[in-house]
């Protein structure tokens, strides 16, 4: 992907703990809003049918890194850039911003999975037509 994704996300009422500041737990879902938000633009998702089987990108590591607070009703501006596809797996990374200041940077890494009728998860190389839509290419 040579340009990031972009896409923004207010901070609700219900984001914020006593001091009014965003709890960071929440950072974790905004990434996931805007990786889902990015997979939809790219025309995937998260996990979807193919063939009759049940395929998703479940997490296996998220990271992030915080450099200023946010608080009730501030506008984050997120930046996702597919980091590398790998084999098996593919990684993001979340650039925030509010009105140009680095707020802090994530990261998620997926991995593409079958899912079995017993609820279990056997991962998979990612197939050539998600691998084109991740790279943009």
């Amino acid at each position: 992907m040579s340009q990031p994704f972009r896409t923004k996300r207010r901070v609700e009422f219900g984001d914020t703990d006593m001091a009014g500041i965003a709890h960071f737990a929440n950072f974790f879902r905004y990434m996931e809003a805007a990786e889902t938000d990015f997979l939809h633009s790219v025309g995937l998702s998260v996990i979807w049918t193919e063939s009759g089987e049940r395929i998703g990108f479940p997490r296996v590591s998220v990271a992030c890194d915080f450099t200023s607070p946010v608080r009730f009703e501030d506008v984050l501006d997120i930046a996702v850039t597919v980091e590398e596809v790998g084999r098996k797996s593919v990684r993001y990374r979340f650039d925030f911003t509010r009105g140009g200041d680095e707020i802090a940077v994530g990261r998620i890494t997926a991995v593409c999975c079958l899912h079995l009728p017993d609820r279990e998860m056997k991962s998979i190389v990612i197939p050539p037509a998600i691998r084109e839509k991740l790279t943009g290419g």
